[in-house]
């Protein structure tokens, strides 16, 4: 069960500045690497390949709900709290919520080509749909080392730990109550993507550290098989790339 949130002001009782933000560059790579391949995906598909790009449509359509989701929560969480105790960084509270909106437009542009280009596999559609999305990556890539540079290091000064760890749970909370739509490997698709954001030197530590022991043995004996059958659905032909 996700948490409860406090209202944005002062910490809450009995929790106390500074959180590790580390996290969060991990996720970025993500990002990073997801809008990255996506657009290469799409221009990979032939034309009238319906069974291809029902496949790549499918992790598309996983990619939006994530982003969507993402700039969601850390607009719940992060800008009332950095605006209100640290005032000196409102300037770039204000440059983040603008990239939030201007994210969101490029989301609802690309967002309804979704459909139709699955539907045909037509050319055309693909080489538009494709050109919007490159648009977003560039965009992304700004707005993601923008948010690194500026905001994380307030974060880590002026929010506490507990505040910090309630967008992880909610992201948790949120993939779950849409696993339905989703599709069950959706889980095995998160945890899989982090593993690989880790450097392949660090990542054993990593794990261990990072992931509940519960959730390590599910991950070893069930998980990393479907998050490894599902890069292979999106990589038939070619290695995975690297996202480190």
């Amino acid at each position: 069960m996700t948490s409860r949130l406090p209202p944005p002001g002062p910490l809450p009782a009995g929790q106390h500045a500074g959180c590790d933000t580390s996290g969060m560059f991990l996720v970025h790579r993500i990002f990073r690497w997801l809008y990255r391949e996506l657009p290469v995906l799409v221009r990979e598909v032939a034309s009238g390949d319906t069974a291809r790009s029902a496949v790549v449509g499918r992790y598309a359509h996983l990619d939006f709900f994530a982003l969507h989701m993402h700039h969601e929560t850390e607009d719940m969480v992060l800008w009332d709290r950095l605006e209100a105790r640290a005032p000196a960084c409102a300037l770039h509270v204000g440059q983040m919520r603008a990239q939030h909106a201007e994210v969101a437009v490029h989301l609802a542009r690309i967002e309804p080509q979704l459909a139709p280009w699955v539907a045909t596999a037509d050319h055309g559609l693909r080489d538009a749909f494709a050109a919007d999305l490159e648009a977003l990556r560039d965009l992304l890539s700004a707005h993601l080392g923008q948010e690194e540079g500026d905001i994380l290091p307030v974060a880590g000064e002026v929010m506490s730990q507990q505040e910090w760890d309630f967008m992880e749970e909610h992201t948790r909370a949120t993939l779950m109550a849409h696993r339905k739509e989703l599709g069950k490997d959706v889980m095995a698709l998160q945890l899989g993507l982090l593993v690989a954001s880790v450097p392949e030197a660090e990542r054993e530590d990593w794990f261990r550290t990072n992931v509940p022991a519960p959730v390590r043995v599910l991950y070893l004996l069930l998980l990393k098989r479907r998050y490894d059958n599902a890069m292979r659905e999106l990589y038939p032909d070619r290695p995975v790339p690297a996202m480190v």
